[in-house]
C-alpha cells in the first residue's frame, strides 16, 4: 500500500474533523501546495528537473498539510506573541529545527533513497507558516479611576 495515499486520506480526515483546523488553515495548505507545484513545474522547464508526476503532487499536498498541522498544534500550545523580540526568535527555532528532522523522516517514508523534492525543507517551511495560526491575546491594562488633583 502506498504511504502517500494513506497519509493523504488521514490528513483530509484531520482537516475535516479537528476543531483547530478551519477553512483559513486549509486555504493556507492549498496555497503552499499550489506554489510548490508551480515552482517544480517551472524548474522542470528551466533546469531540467524531473517532471512532477501526479503522485509527486499528492506528496507535496501531504507534506505541506502535515507541516501546517504541526504548526497549528505548536501554535495552540505556545501562541504567537504580539510584540516582536527574543521570544519570537526562540519560538521560530523551536519549531523549525525539529520539523527539519521530522521532514527528513517523512522524505524517507514518501520518496525513499532517491528523493526528487526537498520534502524536509517544505515540511519545515509549512510548519513555520502554520505556527502563526493562534496569536496571544493582548493583556488588558488596569487603570485607576482616581481623579488627579489640580487638573481641569
Amino acid at each position: 500500500m502506498n504511504w502517500t495515499l494513506v497519509l493523504a486520506v488521514l490528513l483530509i480526515v484531520l482537516y475535516l474533523f479537528h476543531p483547530w483546523m478551519n477553512m483559513k488553515t486549509f486555504q493556507k495548505v492549498i496555497g503552499i501546495t499550489l506554489f510548490l507545484e508551480i515552482f517544480y513545474l517551472i524548474g522542470h522547464y528551466l533546469m531540467n528537473w524531473p517532471f512532477p508526476t501526479p503522485i509527486t503532487l499528492v506528496q507535496l499536498f501531504v507534506v505541506s498539510g502535515m507541516g501546517v498541522a504541526l504548526g497549528v498544534f505548536f501554535s495552540r500550545i505556545w501562541p504567537l506573541p504580539l510584540e516582536k523580540g527574543f521570544e519570537r526568535i526562540f519560538r521560530t527555532f523551536l519549531i523549525a529545527i525539529p520539523s527539519l528532522g521530522f521532514g527528513m523522516g517523512l522524505q524517507v517514508i514518501l520518496q525513499g533513497a532517491h528523493a526528487t523534492q526537498a520534502i524536509y525543507l517544505i515540511f519545515a517551511l509549512a510548519a513555520w507558516l502554520g505556527s502563526s495560526r493562534f496569536v496571544r491575546e493582548d493583556k488588558a491594562v488596569i487603570t485607576s479611576n482616581k481623579r488627579i488633583e489640580g487638573t481641569t
